[in-house]
């Protein structure tokens, strides 16, 4: 029956996008009818994916709606390995034809300049500094981190990503100017405020909603229209709740999945900019919006099939199709970035964020060696050495059991002087 629905659907479909061609005259226009030709053949493959492709792990508020955000991420990788086979000049000239506002240099802005939290020098408005910082990306961050904790479900993780976003900042702010920032804006308004309060609020909405009892019942079952109106947000919600318990120490598996997880995520966050910087586009544009919109939901389906996969790897055997979408496409942007300006990500590191960065990674490459091999080698031998103590005792005690004489004199000697009692004894 589905088969059947979904060949009606394209059917009728088909024919309404050739009944439209057929009643306009066609314009001598290429570029516009290439536009139209490609948005039609998109609309046709989702169309097809929504109704055939596989479900994901989420059915609220419909599967439909997942399949739907998995078709785009098809289109979008897509759209991104051709952008990639392009020429830096053609690439940043082809997105006029998505805006043709796009397609321009950027102008040169100054993102750090004075950073006084009070500007004395400044008569009318001393505190100018702090509200010029507080434009719609302040909003934009803390929902964002709201969203994101909902995904990741795991303070520890949430709170790592956004302190270590920061440092990322302060290392590569030589490459990208939307990096430089005042100290104030990095640590009070960016990871205490807007972070911060993101990730508060998200766990507080994970804690009702691990609360929540999910007893679903019909619409039409329902008396009362509060009822049904209930009924009709609740939809918005999961269906049952699954708590992520990552655990990191708990295994190296685990331990080098969750870094992985914490990589990918910092390398889709720099790639934000970076896209921003190489393909020219200004940091308000719909479109930097509208990938921010898609990663948020495809994120969270990837994030649930990597935490099943993690959990219960006999039940979920391999990675889910959105998980390695999801890692396709930040792989991808990342090559578009390493093509089209190589040379902003080869100016060297200052020597002072080099030595720190060393540093960062010796010692989690210690701890990791420590925790999963060194450790574990100590604990394995301390217990062979206490069973080896304990086996030791239970025979010498046996020994001394056997030995003992009648009256309970111990016969603790040595071999010859004990075969001359037992011959005494007889």
């Amino acid at each position: 029956f589905r088969r059947a629905h979904t060949l009606t659907v394209l059917f009728i479909l088909t024919c309404a996008l050739g009944y439209v061609t057929l009643l306009e005259e066609t314009p001598q226009d290429t570029a516009y009818n290439t536009k139209r030709g490609i948005v039609a053949s998109i609309l046709v493959f989702l169309c097809f994916g929504v109704t055939q492709a596989k479900d994901g792990p989420f059915s609220r508020p419909h599967p439909a709606y997942w399949r739907f955000w998995l078709c785009v991420s098809v289109v979008y990788e897509l759209f991104l390995i051709f952008i990639l086979f392009q020429t830096v000049q053609d690439g940043r000239q082809f997105m006029k034809y998505i805006d043709p506002h796009l397609g321009v240099p950027l102008p040169e802005r100054d993102y750090g300049g004075n950073c006084l939290i009070y500007d004395p020098g400044n008569g009318t408005d001393p505190f100018h500094n702090i509200w010029d910082k507080l434009d719609g990306f302040v909003p934009a961050h803390f929902f964002g981190w709201y969203l994101k904790t909902l995904m990741i479900r795991d303070w520890w993780m949430c709170m790592i990503i956004s302190v270590m976003f920061e440092f990322l900042e302060y290392s590569l702010e030589h490459q990208l100017p939307n990096f430089s920032e005042c100290w104030w804006d990095h640590w009070i308004m960016d990871v205490i405020l807007c972070n911060g309060l993101g990730i508060y609020c998200g766990m507080k909405t994970l804690s009702w909603l691990s609360l929540k009892t999910y007893k679903w019942q019909g619409l039409w079952n329902i008396p009362t229209y509060k009822g049904k109106m209930k009924r009709i947000v609740f939809q918005f919600t999961p269906y049952s709740w699954v708590k992520f318990e990552w655990k990191p120490a708990s295994s190296l598996r685990r331990w080098l999945a969750v870094c992985g997880i914490i990589f990918v995520f910092l390398l889709a966050e720099l790639n934000t900019f970076y896209l921003k910087f190489v393909l020219w586009m200004p940091p308000e544009h719909y479109l930097v919006l509208l990938r921010l919109v898609f990663f948020v939901n495809v994120g969270g389906v990837a994030m649930r099939e990597i935490y099943d996969f993690m959990d219960d790897p006999k039940f979920h055997k391999k990675l889910g199709q959105q998980a390695w979408l999801v890692a396709a496409i930040t792989a991808t942007e990342f090559l578009i970035v390493v093509k089209y300006d190589p040379y902003t990500l080869t100016l060297s590191l200052p020597f002072y964020i080099t030595q720190c960065w060393i540093l960062g990674i010796i010692l989690v490459l210690t701890w990791t060696a420590w925790r999963f091999f060194i450790r574990d080698i100590t604990l394995r031998y301390k217990e062979i050495r206490r069973q080896k103590q304990e086996h030791r005792q239970e025979h010498r005690h046996e020994k001394d059991k056997c030995l003992s004489n009648g009256d309970g004199h111990s016969a603790l000697l040595d071999e010859p002087n004990g075969s001359k009692l037992r011959e005494r004894k007889l």
